[in-house]
C-alpha cells in the first residue's frame, strides 16, 4: 500500500477548524480508505468529485480523489507510514491517473 501526503498546507477554515490543509491520497481509493480508517477519518470526508470534464473516470470517481487533511494529521499520516510529497509530485500523480485511464487506440 502506497499513500501519500503533499506539503500543500494551504489555511483554511473548515467549519469549526481553522488550520493548513493537505491532501491525503494513495495508488488507489480502496487503500486510501484503509489508511484513512486507521487514521479515524470518516469515509464521510472523502472528496471524489471532479469540476472539469476531462477529469471523471470511467467508473465515475475522479482521478484527484483524497481527503482533507490539517497539519497535526499530516504529521500522524506520516509518522504512520505515508510518504510526504511535494504538492507537484501529486500533480504528477493525478496526471499519470488520468493517462492511465484514457482508453488506447485501435491498434491498425
Amino acid at each position: 500500500m502506497t499513500v501519500y501526503v503533499d506539503n500543500y498546507r494551504c489555511h483554511a477554515t473548515v467549519g469549526r477548524l481553522t488550520g493548513r490543509w493537505s491532501h491525503l491520497t494513495a495508488d488507489t481509493s480502496d487503500e486510501l480508505h484503509t489508511f484513512a480508517a486507521r487514521l479515524g477519518l470518516r469515509r464521510a470526508w472523502f472528496q471524489a468529485r471532479c469540476r472539469y470534464s476531462t477529469c471523471p473516470a470511467p467508473d465515475g470517481v475522479c482521478v484527484h480523489y483524497h481527503y482533507d487533511v490539517i497539519d497535526s494529521m499530516r504529521t500522524r499520516a506520516i509518522r504512520t507510514g505515508a510518504h510526504p510529497i511535494d504538492i507537484r509530485d501529486l500533480g504528477a500523480l493525478i496526471t499519470a491517473r488520468r493517462t492511465a485511464q484514457r482508453p488506447t487506440p485501435a491498434a491498425t
